[in-house]
């Protein structure tokens, strides 16, 4: 795989941070930088999808009226909330 090279500006006390989790896990800042926006960049391109497939199904009609899910939502909310917990 290859890389490029990114600059990026970063709130003090955010590299401060970067700089201490470096430190401790014997990696480089650059190291650790990559991988969070690696896994930003996965998340977000997760979701976006989701939500897309989210349109997709309400635009060919597979949605639920909204006072439905909200009943829904708290029936199911109050079954929760009558569990006893274990």
């Amino acid at each position: 795989m290859s890389t490029e090279t990114l600059s990026i500006r970063l709130d003090e006390e955010v590299k401060r941070r970067l700089e201490n989790i470096a430190t401790i896990t014997r990696r480089s800042r650059s190291f650790l930088a990559a991988e969070a926006i690696t896994r930003y960049v996965d998340q977000e391109i997760q979701q976006l999808a989701e939500i897309e497939a989210g349109l997709t199904e309400l635009d060919s009609g597979q949605g639920i009226p909204g006072e439905k899910a909200r009943r829904q939502l708290r029936e199911h909310s109050q079954r929760q909330s009558r569990r006893k917990p274990k």
